[in-house]
C-alpha cells in the first residue's frame, strides 16, 4: 500500500470517529480531539514504518562474480555452450620483416655431417653457388631477389625447371664438396693497411690508397659476404678492437675457376644481370649488377670490350658529377689512387662507348639498383672473377 492510499484511509477513520459518537461538553470534546490525535498520528507512524521496511523487499543478493583468469569461462556457461572446434592450423598473423639469420635450419631429409653432400640451407647454396662463379651479390643467408635469379641461373644450366625453389632436385644437384663456413683471421700486415676513407673527393685524391676502412669491411669482402652476416658468425668480437690472428668464422669461398673461355657478355637491364657464356652459349658466370639511374644513358645493343685493367686509378671529372657541390667548387680534374674503396672498385673493363665500362665498387651492398651515372657496377668480387674472364674484342650484348 502506498503513502497517498495510507492518507486515505486514515481521513477516512477520523470521520467515522467523530461521525459514530454524540455530541459531548466542552471539556469531553478537548479530551475526545486529543484522543483522535494520538490516534491519528500512532496510524501515521505505522503506515511510514511498513512504506520504508514492509512495502519493499530487499533484492536478493547477487551471486559473485566468477573469478576469470585467462580464456576460462565459468562453470554454467561452458556447460551451456558446445566447445569450439580445434584448430588445425594457427590462425594468420602479418608476416615479419625479413631477418637476417646467419645459418638457417636444414632441410630435415638433408644429412648435415660428412662431405660431398647436397646443400641444406639457403645460406650453403648461396656459398656454393659463389664458388661457381654464380653471384647472389653479398651472402646474408636471405632467400631474395639476387639469390632466386641466381638460383634459376643454375637449374637452367644444370637443366632444372627454373623454380628459383631449393626444392629437392635442386639441392641434389646443388653439391657441397667441403664445409661451407672456416677460420679465418687478420695479420698485423692486414690491420696495418687499413686507412679512414675521407668523405671528399679532394680528400681521397690526397690519400695514398683507397683502402679498407675497417676490419669488418675486410673480412666481409674477403670472403664475399654481407658485413652483417659476418657480425652474426661472430657475436663476441669487438670490430674496433680487433687483433691480429683473432679467430672469425666466415663463407669459405676460396679461389674462383672458371673453366672454359668467355665468347660472350650478356647484360639484361631489366633482371639487372651480367651473364658470361661461351661460345656454345653455356653459362660460365653470373653476376648481379647496378645499371644507370637515367634511362636515357644506358647503352643498348652491341658492345666490345676495348681495355682490361686491374686495380686502377680513377679521374674525377666535375663535369660527370653536376649534383655534387663540390664538384662544381672544385672546378678541375683529380685523380684518386687505386683500392677497393675506388669509385670503380678492383677492376676496369673499359667500353667502346667513350666513359662506359664494367667495374667494381666500395658499396657492394648497393649493386642490383639503378644507381650508376651509366657504367654496370659489379661488387668487387665479381669483377675480379670477371678480370679473368674477359679480353679485349670480347662482345657484349646489352638488351632491355
Amino acid at each position: 500500500m502506498n503513502t497517498e492510499k495510507y492518507r486515505e484511509s486514515v481521513g477516512n477513520m477520523a470521520r467515522a470517529i467523530t461521525h459514530n459518537h454524540p455530541p459531548m461538553s466542552a471539556a469531553s470534546h478537548v479530551d475526545h480531539k486529543g484522543l483522535v490525535v494520538l490516534i491519528l498520528l500512532f496510524l501515521a507512524i505505522g503506515g511510514a514504518l511498513k512504506h520504508q521496511f514492509g512495502g519493499h523487499r530487499p533484492a536478493p543478493p547477487r551471486p559473485p562474480a566468477p573469478v576469470r583468469s585467462g580464456v576460462a569461462k565459468p562453470v554454467a556457461e561452458a556447460a551451456a555452450r558446445p566447445a569450439p572446434p580445434v584448430q588445425t592450423r594457427a590462425p594468420a598473423v602479418e608476416a615479419a620483416a625479413p631477418v637476417m639469420i646467419p645459418v638457417d635450419r636444414p632441410a630435415a631429409a638433408v644429412p648435415t655431417d660428412g662431405y660431398p653432400r647436397p646443400v641444406a640451407s639457403w645460406l650453403e647454396a648461396q656459398i656454393e653457388l659463389a664458388r661457381r662463379a654464380i653471384s647472389s651479390g653479398p651472402i646474408d643467408g636471405i632467400a631474395g631477389s639476387q639469390s632466386i635469379a641466381a638460383l634459376r641461373a643454375f637449374q637452367e644450366a644444370a637443366g632444372l625447371p627454373a623454380t628459383g625453389q631449393l626444392d629437392a632436385a635442386t639441392r641434389d644437384e646443388l653439391v657441397l664438396s667441403t664445409p661451407p663456413l672456416a677460420e679465418t683471421s687478420l695479420t698485423a700486415a692486414d690491420l696495418a693497411s687499413l686507412q679512414p676513407l675521407s668523405p671528399t673527393w679532394l680528400g681521397k685524391s690526397e690519400q695514398t690508397s683507397l683502402a679498407f676502412a675497417t676490419a669488418l669491411e675486410m673480412v666481409a669482402e674477403r670472403t664475399h659476404a654481407h658485413p652483417a652476416l659476418i657480425q652474426q658468425l661472430n657475436p663476441t668480437v669487438d670490430w674496433n678492437a680487433i687483433t691480429p690472428g683473432t679467430s672469425l668464422t666466415a663463407p669459405a669461398i676460396g679461389p674462383i675457376t672458371v673453366p672454359g673461355k668467355a665468347a660472350l657478355l650478356h647484360i639484361s637491364l631489366e633482371d639487372h644481370v651480367l651473364e658470361v657464356r661461351d661460345d656454345a652459349g653455356n653459362l660460365l658466370a653470373h653476376f648481379p649488377v647496378s645499371i644507370a639511374r637515367d634511362v636515357a644513358k644506358r647503352p643498348a645493343g652491341e658492345l666490345h670490350v676495348t681495355v682490361v685493367i686491374p686495380d686502377p686509378d680513377y679521374t674525377f671529372d666535375p663535369d660527370v658529377f653536376p649534383e655534387s657541390p663540390e664538384a662544381r667548387e672544385l672546378g678541375r680534374k683529380l685523380i684518386l689512387p687505386p683500392g677497393p674503396n675506388n669509385p670503380v672498385g678492383v677492376a676496369w673493363i673499359g667500353l667502346d662507348r667513350p666513359g662506359y665500362g664494367i667495374h667494381g665498387t666500395p658499396t657492394p651492398e648497393q649493386v642490383g639498383r639503378t644507381e650508376s651515372h651509366g657504367c654496370f657496377r659489379l661488387a668487387n668480387w665479381d669483377a675480379r672473377t670477371l678480370l679473368r674472364l674477359a679480353w679485349v674484342g670480347l662482345p657484349v650484348i646489352v638488351e632491355q
